[in-house]
């Protein structure tokens, strides 16, 4: 690594001795993230600070010893940077020991290159080293702590007179720990000592991945076992040895996102939490693994993939577990639902609402009779693009047609992992079968997911474990379910979507505008959360169903699409034209792109803004968006696309009034939103509750499909 790609990190004007930025995380974030923009190496120094304090409300960046390191990936910043203080005044950052008084902040633009984040992932494991934090006490300049960093990154130990470590005493990840000092402790009851593999890995993959893996490296060495540890971050990945991996007694998973290639460990005995437990507790979890080593009733490493949240499962109470079930399945459903619908309103623009009647007595749909008997060599009369339109309206349809069947698989995969995708899969395509819909691919998808965990968990030989997640798990937890399915619920659920489709094709007056409202209100509630999705995939399940005689369901998905749109419409109406001065400049900015986000259906356009001030922006959305729900549905307005917003105007029926709709509600919010602005003003202890909550749910953002908006 060269001193010159160190010297563009970290500069002397990046550094900050004994100073007092403010008694909050956030406050000290705000002042290393302007300390960045200052020096040119960010655009904007709030931007930086909003990213770096939303990823900061997720998990605290506090490492024991007095450490914090925040840190963001930013569109704002233009490379990789460190900015440094050294406090005078401690201040909490979520470490288990304390308030932090060294604070490093990292700052990494989208994309940066493989060089700066080994720079980076490097400088982050010595900060668990005591040598390397005492020298950072004790310089008395800037640029003794930009000289220490030089010497760190470089390979070199960053002692400055204080401590005698060398590098070659280091723990590191890649290699296995060193034995134990005589007469130290030895791992499991045989006293043989034990071999432990492991992952770790972060949402940023930038810090708490290499200092969770140097962690509990360095405790398997005090506890006198071996450990090896995969680092999924961002620098280049080095897949553990297979062989390594077969002879490990016990698993350690320290991560708060996917493990790639999980199926590698399966069967082996597993501990796992997320990474900042790699960090704050790595004895505990390396003395959780020595025990799970010699316990045959230990949990293991079922095959498949893992979820992010796994590391959680164990706090989880039922109700939960069962959201994050319902919105894994609807997440991994919504992208068959936005390809399909969008082909199908294409196939409507280019030949007409009559592709998708019947064509005479053939029994076919005009679509399938024109691919049938006619080919681009062999055109039929209406001529090239209503055979195109016949093509798109077909491969929509089909795509549409795997709606209940992913939805179920999902929902078994986040239950089970891998070997419940199947069974799922199977279960919600019965439930297509028995004309149980929507409501039966929940309930398949739940059954096949309990079906394959349950047996996955069933006590087998070591022989018979390979088999389990590719044939005996898929094979029995599909013949329990889809059984279940097809001799038991099938037909009351279809008894019971049949009741709620003839109730909502009665509903008239009063009752559908309540409806409009109630769909409007979900929709701005929470910007693409859980209570969102239930709206969304309420609407876009209840398309297949809909046809020339029974336009409910069209309905229904106008006014959630027109709904929807209100939210980044209104912030960009408010922030660009009505109230300029009551909004920051990259809120400003955000609005201008907010126009283009909010008119195609898009709501993380409002993201931003509710980010900064959800208590104020989220009540002004759902205002706005239930006065455009109402109309929608009073005035009859139908959409056969589930996403696209106004570009889908070919898809939507009566779009005068989809327009208007879409026009009152975005002022109603716009107004309401400024009056919250001028005359409703937050405290101190209300802004904080209000930056804590909006950075949980911007968290929540990456983790959405577009099409749930």
């Amino acid at each position: 690594m060269s001193a010159d790609t160190t010297q563009r990190l970290i500069s002397a004007e990046l550094v900050g001795l004994d100073e007092d930025l403010g008694a909050t995380s956030s406050d000290v974030i705000r002042v290393l993230a302007d300390r960045v923009a200052a020096t040119g190496r960010a655009a904007d120094g709030a931007t930086l600070a909003e990213d770096a304090i939303k990823r900061e409300a997720s998990v605290g960046t506090g490492v024991p010893g007095g450490i914090a390191i925040p840190h963001a990936r930013s569109a704002s910043v233009s490379s990789p940077t460190l900015a440094f203080s050294r406090l005078a005044r401690k201040v909490p950052f979520g470490a288990p020991d304390g308030d932090a008084d060294v604070v490093f902040m990292i700052a990494v633009p989208e994309g940066a290159d493989k060089d700066h984040l080994t720079v980076l992932s490097t400088l982050a494991r010595a900060l668990i080293r005591e040598d390397f934090t005492a020298a950072l006490r004790a310089a008395s300049t800037p640029q003794e702590v930009v000289d220490l960093v030089q010497r760190e990154v470089g390979g070199e130990v960053a002692a400055a007179g204080v401590g005698n470590a060398s590098s070659a005493s280091r723990p590191t990840a890649t290699q296995p720990a060193q034995a134990a000092a005589a007469g130290g402790a030895t791992g499991g009851a045989t006293g043989a000592r034990k071999v432990i593999v492991g992952v770790t890995a972060c949402p940023t993959g930038i810090a708490h991945t290499y200092m969770a893996a140097d962690a509990l490296v360095a405790a398997a060495e005090r506890a006198g076992a071996e450990m090896h540890v995969e680092t999924q971050g961002s620098s280049q990945v080095e897949p553990l040895d297979p062989a390594l991996i077969a002879r490990a007694d016990a698993v350690v998973f320290a991560v708060d996102v996917d493990v790639r290639d999980r199926s590698r460990f399966a069967g082996k005995p597993l501990v796992s939490g997320p990474v900042k437990r790699g960090v704050d507790e790595p004895d505990a979890m390396i003395a959780e693994a020595i025990r799970a080593a010699d316990d045959p009733h230990a949990a293991r490493v079922q095959g498949g993939a893992a979820t992010a949240s796994e590391s959680n499962k164990a706090d989880e109470h039922f109700g939960q577990a069962l959201k994050r079930w319902l919105l894994t399945g609807v997440s991994y459903m919504i992208p068959f639902v936005a390809g399909g619908g969008l082909l199908i309103a294409l196939g409507f623009l280019l030949s007409g609402y009559g592709i998708a009647l019947q064509h005479g007595d053939s029994g076919q749909n005009n679509a399938v009779y024109t691919l049938t008997n006619y080919t681009l060599l062999n055109l039929p009369p209406e001529g090239l693009g209503y055979y195109l339109g016949a093509a798109a309206f077909q491969i929509g349809g089909v795509s549409l047609g795997f709606l209940v069947a992913a939805l179920a698989g999902y929902i078994a995969y986040a239950i089970a992992d891998r070997p419940g995708i199947a069974p799922g899969f199977v279960a919600g395509s019965i439930a297509v079968f028995m004309n149980a819909g929507f409501l039966g691919g929940l309930v398949g998808g739940l059954i096949a997911g309990a079906a394959a965990y349950w047996i996955g968990r069933i006590p087998t030989w070591r022989w018979l474990r390979g088999l389990m997640p590719v044939v005996i798990i898929p094979l029995f937890a599909s013949i329990i379910a889809s059984g279940l399915m097809l001799l038991v619920l099938g037909g009351p659920i279809a008894w019971l979507m049949t009741q709620l489709t003839d109730w909502l094709n009665s509903l008239n007056g009063a009752s559908v505008i309540l409806l409009g409202i109630i769909l409007g209100l979900m929709m701005a509630f929470d910007l693409g959360g859980p209570v969102n999705k239930v709206a969304y995939s309420f609407a876009v399940a209840g398309l297949g169903a809909g046809t020339a005689s029974n336009v409910v369901p069209f309905e229904i998905m106008a006014a959630v699409m027109a709904a929807g749109m209100v939210p980044p419409l209104a912030l960009a109406l408010a922030s660009t034209v009505l109230y300029r001065k009551g909004f920051t400049k990259p809120e400003r900015e955000n609005g201008k792109a907010a126009w283009l986000l909010g008119a195609s259906f898009i709501s993380e356009g409002a993201i931003p803004f509710a980010a900064a001030d959800p208590l104020r922006v989220i009540p002004a959305s759902m205002v706005g968006a239930a006065v455009t729900g109402a109309i929608s549905m009073a005035a009859g307005v139908t959409s056969r696309a589930p996403h696209g917003g106004i570009f889908v105007f070919f898809a939507i029926g009566n779009i005068a009034m989809f327009v208007i709709a879409i026009l009152a509600g975005t002022v109603v919010s716009a107004l309401v939103l400024v009056a919250l602005k001028k005359w409703v003003r937050k405290s101190p202890a209300a802004e904080s509750v209000a930056a804590e909550q909006a950075a949980v749910a911007g968290e929540t953002v990456g983790q959405r499909a577009p099409a749930a908006v």
